[in-house]
This record gives C-alpha cells, sequence and structure tokens, in this order.
C-alpha cells in the first residue's frame, strides 16, 4: 500500500515537471512566433533594405576635374590616369612591419613615408592612403602577383592633375590637395555632401580653389552586387559622373611667361588689366612655385625649402602683398586737387628741395630742388615738395574720400579668394588700428608723407592696376577678374564671366585729360623716357621708388650701405594707347631701386606684346633681368616660354606656347579658346 502511494506520488511529481515543461516550451515557441511576426512584420522593410544593402553596394564614380585654359586655348590645368598603391590602415596589424614588405616588391622611398605619416594624421576618417603613386606598369604587375600577401593594401586607379607649365601662372591658377578633416567637415555640412562621396581631392590655391564648384563636377554611382565576403558578382545599375566644368581664363598664359622671364630671380608683383571691362591679362608674383609638388601631397624637403625661403615664393604678392605706392600715387594725389579744388593745372610752387613742417624736415630727391613748379612739372619730374604742401593742404580724411572710391585699400572683389585690403590711412582707421589711446590721434605731421605714397599707405598691385585703369578709362571702373568663360561640358554652352561695372567716378573730362596728358609727358620727357624711346603707340606712366626702410634726418640714401632686403622697391604704372586705352599696368620689383629703371622696362614690354604682338631680344630679356635695360625695342618674334629652373614643362604646352602669338585685337579670342576646350575634352 506503502509502495503504491509512493509511485502515485513520484507519478503526480512526474505530470507537473511534464507541464511544466510543455509550458516552458509553449512559452518559448510563443517567444520565437511573437519574434518573428515582430521581425517579418513590423520591420521587414527596415530589415529588407538592409538585406539588400549588404547584398548591393553603391560605389562614388568621381568625376574628372575641368580644364582650365589662357585666353587663346593653351591647357593650364588637365588631369591623367595612373595607379596608385594604397593602404587602409584599420585593415592592417602592423603598418609598418607592412610597409617594409611593400618597400621589397615596389620602391618607397623615405619621403613617401614620412608623406604617408603626414596623410595619416591628417585624413583620419579616409578608408585608404596611397603611399605610392604613380606605379609603372612593371610595379602594378609585380604587387598584382603577390596581393594575397598583403591585406588591407590594393592598388587603385586614380585621376591625377597636371600642370603641364609648371611654375608658370601658379598662383594665379593654385592646386588641389588632399582633402582634410576640416575641410571634410565644411563638405560634410553643406549640401554638396553627396556630390564629394569618393573625392579626395579639392582645390585649395587661385581659381582651383575659387571655382571649385565649377571644376569639381558631379559624382556618378556604379550598383554593384556582392557575394558574402564582399566581393563584386555584377553590375545591377550605373550613371556616369559629369566632367566639371572648363574655364577659359582672361589671362594671356604667352604675356604671363614672358613677364616671369623677365623678372628673373628678382622679387615682386604685376597685374595687367583692360581697362574696357576689367579682364585680367597677367596676373605675376615671382618668385613662384610648382604647383605639380602638391598634388600628391608635398613631400617635407620641398615643404621646408618652399615655406622656409625668405624669398617667400608661396606668398601671392599680386593678392596679398601691400607695398607703399611711392611717387606712382601723385597722379592721384594731382586729381584730386583739381577735383576738389585745392589746385589749378597753372598753379605754381617753389621747390627748394625740402619742405619743413613742425619742425621736421621733408627732403626732395633731387638736391637743391625742382625750382618753380607747376601741376604738370610736378607729375613728368615726379616733385616731392609739390606733394608735401597739396597733402597738407588736402588733409588725411580728404585725401582718403578720394582714393577709397578708385579702389585702393578697398577689397577689389576679383574672382580670388584670399585678397588683403591693405591700408588707405584716416583718422577713423587709426582710432580703431590702435588700442592705446595715444596712439589713437592722427597728427598733422604723418600727413605729409601720404602725398608721395610713403607713410601709412599700403596697397596691392591689383589696387594700384585697378585705379590706374579707371584712370585711363576717365572714370569707368570695372570689378577686375580672371576668369572670362565657363564652359559646360556636357552642352558645350558657353557662360560669358562679364565684369561687374561699378558706378563711374564723377571726375570731369578736363581734369582727366589734364592728368593723362602730364602721365603721357612723363614717357616722353620725364622719369620714363629712356624705357619708352621709339614706342609705336603713345603711352602715360608714373614711376616709383618707395623706401622699405626708414631713413634719419639728415642721412642720404645710400643702396650699397643697407641689405639688399631694406633697399627701396621699384614701381611704375602705365596705360596705352592715350587716347583709348586698352591695358593698364601696375608692376613692383622688390629692392631694386629707381622704378624708371628696374620696372618701367618690364612695364614697356607688356605693353608692346599686348598692342603690337612684339616681344624683346632675348639680350634685351637678360639685360632687363639685371635691370640695365634702358630702351626694350621689340622684335616679332614667338613669345616663347623658357622653362623655370627645376621645372620640367609639358611638350605640348610648349608647342602651344612657342607658337606665334595672336595678332592683337579688341576682341578676345573667344572661338579659338572653345575650340581647343572641345578637343581637350573629347579626348579619353
Amino acid at each position: 500500500m506503502t509502495e503504491l502511494k509512493n509511485v502515485e506520488k513520484e507519478v503526480g511529481r512526474f505530470r507537473m515537471r511534464l507541464a511544466a515543461a510543455a509550458a516552458f516550451v509553449l512559452f518559448a515557441f510563443g517567444l520565437l512566433a511573437a519574434r518573428l511576426v515582430y521581425l517579418q512584420v513590423y520591420r521587414h522593410d527596415e530589415l529588407s533594405t538592409q538585406a539588400e544593402n549588404n547584398r548591393i553596394t553603391v560605389l562614388p564614380i568621381v568625376p574628372n576635374r575641368g580644364l582650365i585654359l589662357d585666353r587663346n586655348g593653351v591647357v593650364l590645368a588637365n588631369n591623367y590616369s595612373a595607379y596608385t598603391l594604397e593602404i587602409t590602415p584599420g585593415k592592417v596589424d602592423d603598418l609598418e612591419a607592412t610597409i617594409d614588405r611593400l618597400a621589397a616588391v615596389v620602391a618607397i622611398e623615405p619621403r613617401d613615408r614620412k608623406r604617408f605619416k603626414r596623410l595619416m594624421e591628417e585624413n583620419k576618417s579616409f578608408e585608404s592612403l596611397p603611399i605610392r603613386t604613380k606605379l609603372t606598369d612593371d610595379e602594378v604587375a609585380r604587387f598584382t602577383a603577390q596581393r594575397f600577401l598583403f591585406s588591407g593594401v590594393d592598388i587603385k586607379a586614380r585621376l591625377f592633375r597636371n600642370y603641364p607649365l609648371g611654375q608658370v601662372g601658379s598662383h594665379l591658377i593654385g592646386y588641389i590637395g588632399r582633402i582634410n578633416e576640416a575641410e571634410k567637415e565644411k563638405i560634410d555640412d553643406s549640401e554638396d555632401e553627396a556630390n564629394y562621396r569618393g573625392t579626395q581631392y579639392i582645390g585649395k590655391l587661385g581659381v582651383e580653389q575659387s571655382y571649385e564648384a565649377e571644376l569639381h563636377g558631379t559624382v556618378g554611382f556604379e550598383e554593384m552586387e556582392t557575394s558574402a565576403s564582399g566581393h563584386p558578382v555584377r553590375r545591377l545599375d550605373s550613371k556616369p559622373a559629369s566632367p566639371g566644368n572648363a574655364l577659359v581664363m582672361a589671362i594671356d598664359i604667352r604675356l604671363q611667361a614672358l613677364v616671369e622671364e623677365l623678372f628673373g630671380d628678382r622679387r615682386g608683383a604685376l597685374v595687367a588689366i583692360d581697362p574696357r571691362n576689367g579682364e585680367v591679362l597677367a596676373f605675376v608674383s615671382k618668385p613662384n612655385f610648382d604647383p605639380n609638388l602638391f598634388v600628391d601631397g608635398i613631400d617635407s624637403d620641398n615643404w621646408k625649402a618652399l615655406n622656409e625661403s625668405p624669398d617667400k615664393p608661396l606668398l601671392n604678392r599680386a593678392l596679398r602683398g601691400t607695398y607703399s605706392p611711392g611717387s606712382t600715387y601723385k597722379p592721384f594725389m594731382a586729381l584730386a586737387a583739381l577735383t576738389l579744388g585745392k589746385r589749378t593745372p597753372q598753379q605754381t610752387i617753389y621747390d627748394p628741395g625740402s619742405y619743413t613742417f613742425g619742425g621736421h624736415t621733408f627732403r626732395d630727391d633731387k638736391e637743391g630742388g625742382h625750382g618753380t613748379v607747376d601741376m604738370y612739372k610736378s607729375i613728368v619730374q615726379s616733385c616731392d615738395t609739390y606733394y608735401y604742401m597739396l597733402a597738407n593742404d588736402l588733409g588725411v580724411d580728404a585725401i582718403h574720400d578720394f582714393m577709397a572710391p578708385l579702389g585702393l585699400g578697398q577689397l577689389t572683389g576679383i574672382d580670388m579668394q584670399g585678397e588683403l585690403r591693405g591700408v588707405l590711412p584716416s583718422t577713423e582707421w587709426k582710432r580703431n588700428a590702435y588700442r592705446k589711446k595715444e596712439l589713437q590721434k592722427w597728427y598733422a605731421g604723418e600727413t605729409i608723407s601720404l602725398g608721395i605714397g610713403q607713410g601709412q599707405n599700403t596697397f596691392t598691385m591689383l589696387q594700384m592696376a585697378q585705379a590706374t585703369a579707371t584712370l585711363a578709362s576717365g572714370g569707368r571702373r570695372f570689378r577686375p577678374h580672371l576668369v572670362k568663360l565657363v564652359e559646360n561640358f556636357e552642352t558645350r554652352e558657353q557662360r560669358r564671366q562679364i565684369g561687374e561695372a561699378l558706378p563711374p567716378m564723377d571726375w570731369k573730362p578736363e581734369h582727366v585729360a589734364f592728368i593723362r596728358h602730364a602721365m603721357y609727358g612723363v614717357t616722353q620727357e620725364g622719369t620714363a623716357r629712356a624705357a619708352f624711346l621709339n614706342a609705336p603707340y603713345q603711352a602715360g606712366g608714373k614711376t616709383g621708388t618707395a623706401q622699405v626702410i626708414g631713413i634719419k634726418q639728415g642721412e642720404k640714401y645710400n643702396a650699397r650701405n643697407l641689405d639688399e632686403r631694406h633697399r627701396d622697391n621699384a614701381l611704375f604704372t602705365a596705360f596705352a594707347p592715350v587716347d583709348a586705352p586698352q591695358i593698364a599696368v601696375a608692376l613692383v620689383v622688390e629692392n631694386a631701386g629707381f622704378g624708371a629703371g628696374a620696372a618701367a622696362p618690364i612695364a614697356r614690354r607688356v605693353i608692346d606684346y599686348v598692342l603690337t604682338g612684339m616681344v624683346p631680344s632675348e639680350a634685351d630679356i637678360a639685360a632687363t633681368k639685371l635691370g640695365q635695360s634702358t630702351a626694350p625695342i621689340g622684335v616679332p618674334r614667338p613669345a616663347a616660354l623658357v622653362p623655370l629652373p627645376g621645372t620640367t614643362v609639358d611638350g605640348a604646352a610648349a608647342a602651344m606656347l612657342t607658337s606665334p602669338p595672336p595678332t592683337p585685337a579688341p576682341a578676345p579670342a573667344a572661338a579659338a579658346a572653345s575650340v581647343a576646350l572641345r578637343v581637350a575634352l573629347d579626348k579619353p
């Protein structure tokens, strides 16, 4: 009996355990069923999309960057394809060991390692970074045969930017470089984020930077079906990338190359503008650099050489170099005097060779003075004393208010980023420029030097060229611009970049005519007479010599006793022809002394080229480089490009540059540029 009760008790316990197990199983199956319903019903769309994404990979297709050409169709920037050896750091366990093993297969120099390390520091978010670029076919074959030994390393075909003329026009054209972290964040926050997928390069300087939106193009894509291991199986869909638009510059690169050759090893800047429309014909900054060095990421040795050079080759002197204008300021001062009624052309002063104000003696450049001087003589012979007196009579604020609309000490708004304003002083400017109360007051004695373009005046050559163009055109003003046309790759539609017409100056025609006549006198009987001897056209100009350091009272300037970089700057402004100006020029040759000897001959050659198609002889170019040329009589020959030291010029580009220069004509050769553009763009 007892045994029966024990059996029943065990059976009861078994049934309870069985029921509990059945309940657990039912509960577990219920959870699975609920999870199934949740995944298959409520999250069906989301998970289906994820599955599809795992099966399909969308690969961006980077567009070809747009070409850059000069006004006559010479290619200034293009593209070529090459293989790069790239490492994805996140997929490599021992990076140094991997690079060492790679060096046994493909040549990897110390500079390649340094550049790769710097790229890792600057571009931490990128998937792969190049350790070697521009691989040869032999190197590609050797690595491909051993690809399985290198996890996280691969060869990719990349488009590279090329600047076939090397250093010529480098500050103007600029360069591209790899997108850094700050630029990536800016792109991610912009509307263009999707259009930069897969893009590793961006414009860094010059028109490459300023016209990035036009040059970049539209990214394409490829939809690829992939295996579970991520390898592509087949292409499902694709959309080709649209190449960037092409830029046709207003620049004449033959003229640009000629000017850079004339500067030689000297430092300085030159800007040439068409007064009729604001087109910039030449935009020179010397010394310059080879932009090709930056395309792959510049190595430390070249970067150190450029960055630490006392000549500052990376400084765009035409855009960011500010200089005292010296005596080139005098025609504008004279025009201010006429406009404001402070002088008449016939009114004279007596120049004893100095002017004393407040116990300080301001010396004239001519010992003993110029004697009796009227306005015409003051410009032609560049009499300082005349303008000391005039500046005192006008006052600093009147000078400022007249010069500001000319663009002096103001941003011109040229189509290039990074322009500096310079300084056009006024009482308000000084109050804002200094924190200490005692330094904020403007003293009358400070005004005297302003009359001869010294003192606080500092302007860029771009501003001086624009002001000269405004004077030459009788007060008509245009915003200077570098790009002439933007041509769409797909439609071939050309969009003309027209220089914005600014409000004209309210000048009396007779006043402008007098100043232009006096500046013509400078080239005929004045300080620039030798430089413009036998010119087949009438040109107006003004020489200038500006101090770099001050000279003590009673001392005389002696260039031989000064360090070369402390010597005076040589300046010149000019326009031609006088009756209907087609070109205005402003230039500075740093520490070169008198403007008549160092700067005026360069301006003469620029005007010769634009108006007659003539360039100087080889002997005269050599003399100009040494600052020894006097009468630069042109010789009709091609304006050939001479490669600068350390620069390789593309053969096709050199051939275009050595072809005869175009016949001078008022209208730009847009059609020729368009034909060259179409041919270049149609090439694979």
